[in-house]
């Protein structure tokens, strides 16, 4: 039976490969093994190299972005269904009632439901520079709840910041706090220690290297973390989250198979499934479910090998407009791994 120390080394050698020929700095490989916990993780490269070099560790802190999506927003959410604080087809007015409140009977923004958003089952536009609009936090979540945006009536799948960003607005509204005031679980944070953390882009809007503060515009410009962005962790901490919602300490089975279920054909309440364009390798089951971040990062469970495991790369430090190769390496990796 192949150990998850092999598993790791096996990715790891792909990733060394990748910082070799220079398309990422460095980065961070964890495997688990769900039924008896072993795990292994095993770092390469560098953290940061400008304006200073430094040594990535198995304890590197990174910017998890889009994997913000599932870890963070839908597993909070999940568990206020549980509490009974919302249902998964309650509108997300019926929390935001503010939301397009100049339009209360036509608004389709009103209409749309936590499972939709959650699901990316609404036409809302995928992204939008909304850190363009202002630096006020409040103005511009007010932009975002009064928008017209275009196309909002249910539609075919497709994947959104927008639907997360107002998820995130829900999860302010029913914490009464900002979303950067609630506890995001061990292991994680909004708030990391920058020297403890793989450095992201030099950041032309900004004026600097971003490290230790979230590396989407967006979430920046909202407070520093927003439903779509701005978690921090760890390779440990993911794989801790995987054990934990594999293990049923996280969501009762309800909640967990949420996120196992489709919705068409590659979503489930969180994550994206196994279908067409999956980053995880073609050697996963059915089951799969996985989410990456624009940052380089990826987390990735399959409930019928027992696996769990996790790709973090900081691929856009210091700059977005190189090419990474990133889609191709989570491939060869998820394949090499299972």
């Amino acid at each position: 039976m192949t150990s998850p120390d092999q598993r790791a080394e096996r990715g790891l050698a792909l990733l060394q490969q990748a910082i070799s020929a220079g398309r990422i700095p460095g980065g961070v490989i964890g495997v688990l093994d769900l039924a008896t916990g072993a795990r292994a993780v095993r770092a390469a490269g560098s953290a940061q190299l400008v304006p200073d070099r430094r040594e990535m560790r198995v304890d590197s802190i990174f910017d998890l972005a889009s994997v913000t999506k599932p870890v963070f927003t839908a597993t909070q959410l999940l568990r206020l269904v549980e509490a009974g604080r919302i249902g998964l087809d309650d509108t997300l007015a019926s929390v935001i009632p503010d939301l397009r409140q100049y339009d209360v009977a036509g608004a389709a923004e009103r209409r749309l439901t936590f499972r939709q958003c959650l699901v990316h089952q609404t036409q809302l536009p995928p992204v939008w520079p909304v850190y363009t609009y202002g630096d006020d936090p409040d103005r511009l979540r007010a932009f975002i709840l009064q928008c017209r945006w275009i196309g909002a009536d249910p539609g075919p799948v497709a994947y959104s910041d927008i639907n997360y960003m107002l998820l995130g607005v829900a999860l302010e509204r029913l914490h009464d706090k900002p979303l950067i005031a609630i506890d995001p679980g061990p292991g994680f944070s909004f708030c990391p220690d920058p020297a403890l953390c793989a450095a992201t882009e030099h950041c032309r809007w900004r004026g600097r290297v971003i490290c230790g503060q979230v590396h989407d515009e967006n979430a920046y410009a909202l407070g520093g973390a927003a439903g779509h962005a701005g978690l921090f962790g760890t390779a440990d901490a993911l794989l801790d989250y995987a054990a934990d919602l594999m293990g049923g300490r996280l969501l009762g089975d309800a909640m967990r198979a949420e996120m196992f279920r489709r919705h068409g054909q590659t979503r489930t309440v969180g994550w994206e499934a196994m279908g067409a364009g999956w980053l995880g390798g073609d050697r996963c089951s059915p089951a799969s479910i996985g989410h990456t971040g624009f940052t380089g990062t990826g987390l990735w469970i399959d409930p019928e090998s027992g696996l769990s495991w996790v790709l973090l790369t900081n691929r856009v430090h210091p700059s977005r407009h190189t090419e990474s190769g990133i889609a191709t390496l989570r491939r060869a990796v998820g394949a090499t791994v299972v």
